[in-house]
């Protein structure tokens, strides 16, 4: 909010009665408000754009020549989940800021499954001291799925109430059909409670069409991105809802939307680009929004409107074009000096009116914050993992008997109903590896009840050996896959020992392993040494014959259970869009 002095001080500024701290002179603005690109200067006071007018010829206390390099606005992230980064958010700075983006709206339900609102403030201790604008989408599922895992923590409609009322707070996080559909009252009252404040709700429409759709969007539903098909992007954008077209780790949709758009000549207006989840590693070597930026370009996007998918459409969904989004007077300053459109790689990126990333690099290291004690400790076994904890017994007769196996999608985080046959041997069902049929499993790790639920994955390319990761949606308790039950045990014991992290393990050694013990979701590291980790473990998992550019990430959505067909919790097997557990063992004929 921006006070009366504030605006006394710009228009002052305006008027030639006080300099300006900054003059950006020689740029082709790209203005999003007009959809024009054409030269002129930017002046800024305190933080916030005072005019575009390249005949203000205002005195400026530092003046920087572009050399005609385009201004772009900074970029927006309408929705990720930090934690799955693996970094905490100091370090997450110096691998998003310098590729553009400068403000990220994060959904923290990942930290608050594990610790609930106090995870949420020892995640924004230092929110004053980064060099870009954190957003928070209010978890609106703490647990995801009531009834069907265990969560260390809840949330309920009053503790959702309160966080809204946060400045930091732009919305209320993504909240998937079921709960609408079943009538869910304490979720009504979430959506109830948010609109009231006139701020938005975030959707999680995976899959539903038709009068389900219809049904979630008159809740008050103001977008989606979960998205995969441009059939399903036209179906949300009839019914009034946003679509957040997305590129992560393992869920790629920025090419099927944005053809299907352009081949369809479908408005722009109400696409926005997120990353959802994207580890580090991909954002430094693709880029974050502005990779998605860049890609829409290629697709046929003209370049002024792709620039305003990532930036004005974004803060208008937010109700904030007052403040960011674009390039224009009273706005904050946030500014990417580009010298190629089609490439969309800033040069430099000013955060209100601060130059804070220069070629590539943070202009100052963000410092990690000091998190306290309790959130570095949160993996607690409730009893010991063994071999035997991974056992999956059956009735049936030695050879064979029909399972429930979740079937993977390259590229996608949803997943198949695969039913067929396993081998079983001494009241026993076994892996078969050599269809690429590997043990899955989710173990407890808060101390509550020490589940293990146990299933089956094709897809994964496993041969010998196990990973193990204690980052699993959204109740991260630790999910495994392996070839033997030994070393899957070893895997999720080495995982407890570290409190929180990735492992891999063959032949009863542990082949790599990575800490991360805030909240057993990120680490304390700075990004560098995060990313050279996360190189290694991809490269153990390889060795194991894991396919893919991101086992980990895949390991982490398999046990989600609101994304179809199939989930698996540390209660069992969950048929996702019945929400409901369902046996193992198939009984369809």
């Amino acid at each position: 909010m921006r006070t009366f002095d504030e605006i006394r001080d710009t228009v002052e500024t305006g008027l030639g009665r006080r300099p300006c701290d900054l003059k950006l002179a020689n740029v082709q603005l790209v203005n999003v408000w007009s959809s024009e690109i054409y030269p002129t200067d930017i002046y800024i006071r305190r933080g916030r754009v005072v005019s575009i007018d390249p005949n203000a010829g205002l005195e400026a206390l530092e003046t920087v020549d572009c050399g005609g390099q385009y201004a772009v606005p900074g970029f927006i992230d309408t929705h990720m989940h930090f934690e799955t980064t693996m970094l905490s958010p100091e370090a997450l700075a110096s691998v998003v800021v310098p590729a553009g983006s400068t403000t990220l709206c994060a959904d923290l339900m990942e930290i608050a499954n594990v610790a609930g609102a106090d995870g949420l403030k020892a995640m924004l201790t230092s929110m004053d001291r980064l060099p870009y604008r954190m957003l928070i989408e209010v978890s609106s599922r703490v647990p995801t799925a009531p009834g069907l895992e265990t969560t260390g923590a809840y949330m309920g409609a009053e503790e959702v109430a309160e966080i809204m009322d946060w400045p930091e707070s732009v919305s209320l996080g993504e909240l998937d059909p079921s709960k609408i559909l079943l009538v869910g009252e304490e979720y009504l009252h979430k959506v109830a409670d948010t609109l009231g404040r006139r701020k938005i709700v975030n959707g999680h429409a995976i899959g539903r069409m038709g009068q389900e759709l219809n049904i979630y969007a008159s809740a008050g539903i103001s977008d989606d991105h979960e998205c995969v098909t441009a059939e399903e992007m036209l179906a949300r954008l009839r019914v009034g809802m946003s679509v957040l077209v997305r590129e992560g780790s393992t869920e790629r949709n920025v090419d099927a939307l944005i053809s299907g758009a352009v081949r369809e000549g479908l408005p722009l207006d109400n696409l926005m680009f997120c990353t959802d989840d994207k580890h580090a590693t991909e954002i430094r070597t693709e880029g974050h929004i502005n990779y998605n930026v860049a890609r829409a370009i290629a697709l046929g996007v003209p370049p002024v409107e792709a620039v305003k998918m990532g930036t004005l459409n974004a803060a208008r969904h937010f109700r904030l074009e007052d403040e960011i989004g674009s390039i224009a007077p009273g706005r904050m300053a946030d500014i990417l000096l580009v010298p190629d459109l089609t490439d969309m790689r800033p040069s430099r990126v000013y955060f209100g009116g601060r130059l804070v990333a220069q070629d590539g690099a943070l202009c100052e290291v963000c410092q990690a914050a000091d998190y306290p004690e309790w959130i570095l400790n949160t993996v607690r076994l409730k009893k010991p993992i063994t071999a035997a904890s991974f056992r999956k017994e059956t009735n049936a007769p030695d050879g064979s008997v029909r399972v429930n196996v979740i079937d993977l999608i390259d590229r996608q985080i949803i997943n198949r109903r695969l039913v067929t046959e396993l081998p079983c041997a001494g009241g026993e069902i076994l892996p078969d590896i050599g269809r690429d049929i590997a043990k899955l499993a989710v173990v407890e790790r808060y101390g509550k009840t020490g589940g293990v639920g146990i299933g089956f994955v094709r897809g994964f390319g496993l041969t010998k050996g196990a990973l193990a990761y204690s980052t699993s949606h959204d109740h991260h308790n630790i999910v495994t896959v392996g070839a033997d039950d030994a070393d899957m045990a070893l895997a999720v014991n080495t995982i407890a020992e570290m409190q929180g992290g990735l492992s891999v393990v063959c032949g009863g050694e542990v082949l790599a392993k990575m800490s991360l013990p805030v909240g057993g979701l990120m680490s304390t590291k700075p990004a560098g040494e995060v990313m050279e980790e996360q190189d290694a473990m991809n490269e153990a998992a390889r060795q194991l014959g894991c396919v893919g550019s991101a086992p980990f990430m895949t390991l982490s959505f398999i046990s989600l259970p609101t994304v179809p067909e199939l989930g698996l919790t540390d209660l069992g097997l969950i048929d996702v869009l019945a929400h409901k557990l369902i046996p193992l063992e198939s009984r369809e004929d």
